[in-house]
């Protein structure tokens, strides 16, 4: 199958572990085979290899699966609400760049302190949008892009020193709604992706990695630790597809 790059869209968040800089050395493992109607990536995260993947094959069914549903919610915001959650990305952007450093940190905490508000709530509508909004605002100011939450599912990461953060990319923003439209957007345990798999999906899968010191321990995307019990449970998994 040739290879053709294409780059329509790109991740819209910053992500732990993230795969944008070393999609050169991943493109080897990509699929040759063109009976590959299907993708799917258990832990989607800041979808680098899907975006990449979707501009160079033509599948007829992707599914993109993450367990954190603050996350999850985004992708279907964008996918669903884009023009809404536009506006409010807009808005913030405007008043984040006019304020001087003192207001922007109390906007940034203010932020933070109504997602934690609102994040736990299965929400209607505009409060979804709302979230969505807040989760990329806070992913783009936020320390190091950074997603952590304590055992409270309280998202916790100070803010960081940016002087001018891209907080709405409209152009990429749109070009992802369009690539989403036609994508299953699920929140759940990556095994839940199986009924989906079968001989003809390409998937791919990177999940929360195990540290290797004491000190390198992030592995709090979500209130859940992804420890090494989780860890042998997904290589039962990956056996299992095999």
């Amino acid at each position: 199958m040739k290879i053709n790059i294409e780059k329509n869209a790109k991740p819209f968040l910053k992500w732990a572990g993230g795969k944008t800089q070393i999609l050169n050395k991943i493109r080897f493992n990509y699929p040759e085979k063109s009976d590959i109607t299907r993708y799917c990536e258990p832990f989607v995260g800041g979808g680098a290899v899907f975006f990449d993947m979707i501009s160079i094959y033509k599948f007829k069914y992707v599914l993109l699966n993450d367990i954190n549903s603050e996350l999850i919610n985004t992708y279907l915001v964008i996918r669903d609400e884009l023009k809404k959650l536009l506006i409010l990305l807009n808005d913030m952007q405007k008043k984040y760049d006019f304020s001087d450093n003192e207001n922007k940190k109390k906007f940034y905490y203010l932020a933070r302190s109504r997602f934690n508000h609102i994040k736990n709530d299965i929400g209607n509508n505009i409060q979804n949008i709302e979230k969505a909004a807040l989760f990329i605002f806070l992913n783009k100011t936020c320390f190091n892009g950074l997603y952590r939450v304590n055992s409270k599912n309280i998202f916790n990461v100070p803010m960081g020193n940016y002087k001018k953060p891209y907080i709405c990319n409209s152009e990429n923003l749109i070009a992802v709604s369009k690539i989403l439209k036609n994508v299953h957007i699920k929140c759940g345990d990556y095994s839940e992706c199986l009924s989906f798999i079968n001989d003809s999906t390409f998937v791919y899968i990177d999940p929360p990695y195990r540290p290797i010191t004491k000190t390198a321990n992030f592995t709090s995307y979500t209130e859940s630790q992804f420890n090494d019990f989780e860890q042998i449970k997904l290589a039962k998994f990956v056996d299992k597809l095999n």
